[in-house]
């Protein structure tokens, strides 16, 4: 996956946890949860659905890491290539 589909991939999932939140104008560089109503619970989803979806395993010690959009982009884009 490129990082636009990473970015968009994200964006879906994050839409799915949160649909009523207008996520069109949502910052990479600053934390989602600072722009949107995420708690922690719709994060942990986002995590399940990344596993679930992708296989992806993200370890506690690295949910800093998908703080932001970018910063997601930036963590996944290794994790998602052959996807």
């Amino acid at each position: 996956m490129t990082k636009e589909q990473i970015k968009d991939t994200l964006l879906e999932i994050i839409a799915q946890i949160i649909p009523d939140e207008d996520l069109s104008n949502l910052k990479g560089d600053i934390p989602i949860r600072e722009q949107v109503e995420l708690d922690s619970m719709d994060f942990l989803d986002i995590i399940m659905e990344l596993r679930k979806h992708y296989g992806i395993e993200v370890p506690e010690d690295d949910y800093m890491q998908l703080a932001t959009l970018d910063g997601s982009v930036a963590y996944l884009e290794p994790r998602m290539r052959e996807h």
